[in-house]
């Protein structure tokens, strides 16, 4: 059985995460028109347009919904989405500078938030001096050494041949990314998101997180893996998380389908890395700013509220995508531009949610446009399912990340479906505690059918929804209601 490992901050066990994509959040125009010849934005300051302030208005929020955690996408020098960086020791002049970053930090650090910054290390802009230099000497020479080629072309990130591969082998790059994540933390940064981790593979991390570690033993390192062995990729790469995107997938495939047997397998799996050097802490989610939003992939928006208390509830670290505790809606689409819907633009303060479409559409796109050079066009605003079912989807992950708090053992829980209960619609998953001495199990009871269920014990928390979306009245008394799920002991 596994615990968590030595090296990691201890801090994590506790974590609830937020996570937000920076640039379209603050409704950042989707290209920079000031890239032009060898150079780009010119003198330090010329074309900052001061965006970032924006999230300032909302850390009340995230604290109010119970998260103690950001993650901040991208928010360094790029040329457009944020993952093709142009320098990753300056802020993006279209959300803002240095003192913009550090005074965010500051912020969330006076409210108890931990800030973890976005690394896209795999590759750069191939507009990036390195990149530049690399490809104007070619593949046999020391500057070429610093990136991939694929004969004598740059190796291109996922065939897109904007995005070069840096060699993460090349000393010279690793001392490079050792040096960036440690100016970051020294600034206050409390951890970094590893962007592509899975690329350049777990063996070519490791002597690069063994010194950002030995540097700062309190970061918090959060590696994206979207495949394969999770937690091996972890115990080899010196990572304290990974992604889980095995748990995430089968979420809203079993509850869209109505098979929860896809989940019971899957929640199997997920025990299975719990239990393994390296997995016991997964970053759990149910979308992120390169997925559909769950209210977009789920069929019968009722079932909104199984989602929510899987992941509020589940062994691991649970990151709530920004617009989800309202129910946003958007589908992502495999063309140029096919993320713009699930990277929308916010309103200045969170009662801005509730105004709909109309109260939102125009103001982040206008905010400051006038002083940019071009017309690059901003985000697409923040839509949601239902602006009324707002407050009342927001409520409930507020009650169940709640409870999560309460019960802070759920976080490296033993997790197992309750055999002889599993149906198509129905399921009882039994939470056990490790090693809380005194401390009774949970289930968590999950009901995807017409009818209400009695529930198999004591109800701390029940969720309908019917009641969460369309205000139908809250479940009855010891039942598990239908299109929603109860928490017994």
């Amino acid at each position: 059985m596994n615990t968590t490992e030595p090296s990691s901050p201890p801090w994590i066990r506790d974590a609830i995460c937020w996570q937000v994509y920076p640039l379209g959040f603050c409704g950042a125009p989707g290209h920079r028109e000031d890239l032009e010849g060898e150079g780009y934005g010119g003198a330090a300051g010329e074309n900052v347009v001061h965006r970032l302030p924006r999230l300032l208005g909302w850390l009340d929020h995230l604290v109010g919904l119970g998260a103690n955690v950001m993650i901040l996408n991208p928010v360094f020098d790029s040329v457009s989405h944020g993952y093709d960086t142009l320098d990753h020791r300056r802020p993006d002049p279209r959300l803002g500078s240095d003192q913009d970053v550090d005074a965010l930090i500051a912020a969330c650090h006076e409210r108890g938030i931990r800030v973890v910054l976005d690394g896209v290390f795999n590759h750069v802009s191939d507009r990036h001096p390195v990149a530049r230099r690399a490809i104007s000497v070619g593949p046999n020479s020391p500057e070429g050494a610093h990136i991939r080629w694929a004969g004598e072309h740059p190796y291109a990130f996922e065939g897109n041949a904007d995005l070069v591969e840096l060699d993460l082998s090349d000393s010279v790059v690793q001392d490079a990314i050792v040096d960036i994540m440690t100016l970051w933390l020294d600034r206050g940064a409390d951890g970094w998101r590893l962007d592509a981790m899975y690329a350049a593979g777990a063996e070519t991390w490791a002597p690069i997180l063994e010194r950002v570690r030995t540097a700062h033993p309190q970061a918090w390192l959060l590696g994206e893996v979207i495949h394969g062995d999770y937690s091996a990729f972890a115990a080899a790469s010196g990572a304290d998380s990974v992604t889980q995107y095995e748990l995430w997938k089968a979420i809203w495939s079993a509850l869209h389908d109505e098979n929860l047997f896809e989940l019971a397998h899957a929640l199997g799996r997920h025990q299975e890395f719990l239990d393994t050097d390296g997995g016991s802490r997964p970053l759990t989610f149910v979308g992120n700013h390169d997925t559909t939003r769950i209210a977009s992939q789920l069929s019968d928006g009722r079932d909104l509220a199984v989602a929510y208390a899987l992941l509020a509830l589940l062994p691991g670290i649970p990151a709530v995508y920004a617009g989800d505790e309202f129910g946003a809606i958007g589908v992502k689409e495999e063309r140029p531009g096919g993320d713009d819907a699930i990277r929308p633009a916010f309103p200045e303060a969170p009662a801005g949610v509730r105004e709909g479409p109309e109260g939102t559409a125009e103001e982040p796109a206008a905010t400051d446009d006038a002083a940019d050079p071009g017309s690059s066009p901003a985000p697409r605003p923040l839509q949601v399912l239902d602006p009324e079912a707002a407050p009342r989807i927001l409520e409930v992950h507020q009650r169940l990340l709640a409870l999560r708090r309460r019960e802070a053992w759920l976080a490296e829980a033993h997790v197992e479906v309750r055999e002889g209960t599993l149906e198509n619609a129905y399921a009882e998953i039994v939470l056990t505690p490790r090693d809380e001495a005194g401390t009774r199990p949970l289930t968590l009871v999950l009901n995807l059918g017409e009818e209400d269920r009695p529930a198999p014990g004591e109800v701390l928390e029940a969720v309908s929804g019917a009641d969460m979306l369309d205000a139908a009245g809250p479940a009855a008394a010891g039942a598990v209601p239908a299109h929603g799920v109860a928490v017994v002991r």
